[in-house]
């Protein structure tokens, strides 16, 4: 990615989180300041994954001579504007360890990495090209580690599960779902139907839910919108509700919003219309979320959506370049998957959906609760006089009945 020069007073918004003055050499001179894109996307990922507050960077870019007088050789990776020192803080407003900081680096794959201070709250990230280097700098200048969970002997959990699965409707044909299962996939979202009437349901989706569910294989769904207003599109949910009725589904419910005729509308109103099909469907008992292309994504979709519903983005390349949180990731649409003909769109969940919605009893099942417990009624005890004759003698005396 490129490295690109602003004015020394330039306040450019670099991303949703990042403002070229952050980046400004401290040396308090009139120079251009250098700023790496890459750099940038690296911090939203860090921010992102951390779940950050804020990040504060203590030092961006830096001219020869200001990095000779913080100890730099004068030809570092500030210079290059490659690098970052940054001050991570938690949700709770306390910085969060370095040695934290660095692991998650790592993993978002930060070129160059170091603690900084003894203290473990300051942290440098670069995007230097060549060989990694993965310091501590209150030990020396040296690479310290190829593996920070090592040094810092920190346990690695796993960023989130991930689950392997594809999208289907009736372009895909007749598809053989025991051989689809067999082939790995673990989930489906199926084309439920389009636009505004009953007609429009998807002619295989009927038998795509039940292959798909006696293959055992997890469904969700999705709706394709036509709508160009807020009212268009609950009248498309209405609909969509007729043709869900009665099934299941261990994914949500999804608005596909892709029509260039419903983007033309802008922001706002891509933003109401969503909206308004995902309050029909949470209504009426259904884990909700938007289908759109990640361009999408950063420019006709308000920031409340995008944390308010479940997101499956839509980008066919090696990797998914947005720094938001997303549930599904659409990274193909020529897949080749045995027991469907020709290509098909593939998919990777990040998110136990079918765990959250059994349990929430959204999506058809019923709400998960604890398992009863017995009681026993006790009442009173009673007690009687009672006679018994044997032979000539007759006995009285007491029972008491519990």
């Amino acid at each position: 990615m490129a490295v690109r020069t602003y004015k020394f007073n330039d306040t450019t918004q670099l991303s949703p989180h990042f403002n070229v003055k952050e980046f400004k050499c401290k040396c308090g001179g009139s120079h251009d300041i250098l700023i790496s894109d890459e750099l940038v996307d690296k911090l939203e990922n860090l921010y992102a994954k951390l779940n950050c507050s804020k990040i504060i960077i203590t030092s961006g870019y830096r001219c020869s001579n200001h990095d000779k007088n913080v100890g730099g050789s004068g030809t570092g990776q500030h210079t290059k504007g490659n690098a970052a020192d940054t001050c991570c803080y938690g949700q709770d407003g306390k910085p969060i360890s370095s040695k934290i900081v660095c692991c998650a680096a790592q993993d978002i794959g930060f070129s160059g990495i170091a603690n900084i201070t003894t203290a473990y709250q300051y942290t440098h990230v670069d995007v230097r090209s060549g060989s990694k280097w993965y310091g501590d700098e209150t030990k020396g200048n040296s690479s310290v580690t190829s593996d920070f969970y090592t040094y810092f002997g920190t346990k690695k959990e796993s960023d989130s599960m991930e689950m392997k699965g594809i999208d289907v409707s009736v372009h895909n044909g007749v598809i053989d779902w025991n051989k689809v299962k067999a082939a790995g996939i673990q989930f489906a979202i199926l084309r439920a139907g389009y636009g505004r009437v009953a007609s429009q349901k998807d002619k295989q989706f009927e038998n795509n839910y039940a292959g798909a569910k006696a293959a055992g294989i997890p469904v969700g769904a999705y709706w394709y919108s036509y709508a160009v207003t807020p009212d268009e599109a609950r009248l498309e949910a209405q609909v969509c509700l007729e043709i869900l009725k009665g099934k299941q589904f261990e994914f949500p419910i999804f608005f596909d919003q892709e029509e260039k005729k419903t983007l033309d509308t802008g922001k706002a109103n891509c933003s109401a219309m969503i909206r308004a099909f995902c309050e029909v469907l949470e209504k009426a008992g259904y884990w909700v979320g938007l289908y759109t292309s990640r361009s999408c994504l950063s420019t006709h979709i308000e920031d409340d959506i995008k944390t308010r519903y479940a997101i499956w983005a839509a980008e066919w390349a090696s990797k998914l370049n947005y720094s938001g949180s997303v549930g599904i990731w659409q990274y193909s649409s020529k897949g080749k998957i045995n027991g469907i003909s020709g290509d098909v769109d593939l998919d990777t969940a990040y998110v136990d959906y079918p765990t959250s919605v059994k349990k929430a009893g959204l999506n058809g099942f019923a709400k998960q609760t604890a398992e009863p417990t017995t009681t026993t009624k006790t009442e009173p005890n009673k007690t009687v006089t009672v006679s018994v004759q044997i032979g000539d003698e007759i006995y009285k005396g007491t029972l008491t009945k519990s």
